[in-house]
């Protein structure tokens, strides 16, 4: 793949024991969690808190040695399953400054300069998360559909001169059909709405995730 991504799982703050305890543990074993500091919501600033605070998590240290630390930082639902060797490809000859990627709402449009990215997944150049957190215009405005939300600062701040439309590598999956979906397909970086087992497993074993599974006698799967 030829390039550094951090997946990490992103948490407001604990609030019940059984969640201390395993979110603990994950992070010893996997090291993929940030808790921010706020309580936990979809669409009352936890998107704000996420991007604005990431330039104090990641500021330049002895841990943390280079500038940017991310060129790219994108925020995505935990039921979009995202193929990460496509989506690295697609950002190869985009720009670093000033860009917005995602799938364009509404669904039928093919403009990324109309509207805004659907929250199953967007990402924006490192500068972007800079200016959220030094902006007063994102502050001023928290509250509401968390990606409509995101893409009203960036046309009030005239902020994401570039823009990429992922339409239709990223997509909905296709059950139920909606104007949103598509079939799976190999050229596919993202797959949104994997809302039970069922749906994931279909979408996973379409790609043949396992395929790399290494033969052992401790195990047999047909």
């Amino acid at each position: 793949m030829g390039a550094k991504v951090d997946v990490k799982f992103v948490f407001c703050n604990l609030t019940k024991e059984d969640q201390k305890i395993l979110v603990a543990l994950e992070i010893m074993r996997y090291d993929d969690i940030i808790i921010l500091n706020c309580q936990e919501n979809m669409n009352k600033g936890k998107t704000y808190t996420y991007f604005s605070s990431l330039p104090e998590i990641f500021s330049v240290s002895n841990i943390q040695p280079y500038y940017p630390p991310y060129h790219y930082v994108m925020k995505a639902d935990d039921d979009t399953y995202i193929r990460l060797e496509n989506f690295v490809e697609s950002l190869r000859p985009l720009p670093r400054e000033d860009l917005y990627y995602g799938y364009v709402i509404p669904c039928p449009s093919m403009d990324p300069f109309v509207d805004y990215m659907s929250g199953m997944g967007y990402l924006v150049s490192w500068d972007v998360v800079e200016w959220i957190k030094d902006s007063d215009i994102p502050k001023k405005h928290l509250e509401g559909p968390e990606d409509k939300v995101f893409g009203e600062w960036l046309r009030d701040g005239h902020r994401a001169r570039h823009r990429y439309n992922a339409k239709w590598s990223m997509y909905n999956f296709p059950d139920p059909p909606t104007r949103c979906t598509h079939e799976l397909w190999p050229d596919t970086i993202a797959v949104h709405l994997l809302k039970n087992q069922q749906k994931w497993i279909q979408t996973l074993n379409y790609f043949n995730v396992t395929r790399d599974l290494k033969p052992s006698k401790l195990y047999n799967i047909p």
